[in-house]
């Protein structure tokens, strides 16, 4: 079945995306709300002084851990569904994290096939956790968008939804497990399971 989506929506997708991305990348930060102690039945100022106290996260700093682990480049494979570029068949794959902030990653992949499709997502990293007590590995999430673009004769770029989970095994070592969609002429779907390099 064929997933037609509305143009105003995939619009709003991509520009809130290059938001996010291009803020991320050009070392915006954030503002964190003050401790909880500090807010107790007390109203909140604005002057100088006061908003000198805030705490602001840390600059982009690309390479970095994040809250769900190291950096990291790997290989793996890809299985497509649907659609005619290499995003949609089976495929070989190289992808990467890039820890910019401890809350957010890029994860650049390439799709290898007749016509390689580039993957530019930025995800939203969680927390390492525990499946369940009786099992002995944890798992990281991510969640995420940004662009997927096609490299042949008709080159396209187009929305990219992303999420997954990183599995830390070793000091040195990841495995990944990823969804993505992309919203090319056809909706295409992959998951890419592989092993990174953490860094």
């Amino acid at each position: 079945m064929r997933i037609k989506l509305c143009q105003p929506l995939v619009i709003l997708l991509s520009s809130t995306t290059l938001s996010v991305l291009f803020g991320a990348l050009l070392g915006v930060t954030a503002v964190q709300a003050a401790p909880e102690s500090s807010l107790n039945d007390t109203p909140v100022s604005t002057s100088a002084r006061d908003l000198d106290n805030i705490q602001v996260s840390q600059a982009v700093t690309p390479g970095r851990a994040t809250r769900s682990g190291p950096s990291y480049v790997g290989v793996g494979g890809n299985l497509g569904f649907g659609g005619d570029t290499a995003l949609g068949e089976t495929n070989f794959t190289i992808f990467s994290k890039i820890g910019l902030t401890r809350n957010f990653s890029a994860r650049p992949s390439v799709v290898v096939g007749s016509d390689p499709t580039i993957l530019l997502p930025l995800t939203a990293d969680l927390p390492i956790g525990a499946i369940a007590e009786d099992i002995d590995f944890a798992v990281a999430p991510f969640v995420g968008g940004g662009l997927a673009i096609s490299t042949g004769s008709d080159s396209l770029a187009r929305p990219l939804i992303t999420g997954g989970i990183d599995i830390p095994v070793a000091d040195r070592v990841t495995v990944v497990a990823q969804g993505n969609v992309a919203f090319f002429r056809d909706t295409e779907g992959s998951v890419i399971i592989g092993v990174g390099y953490n860094f």
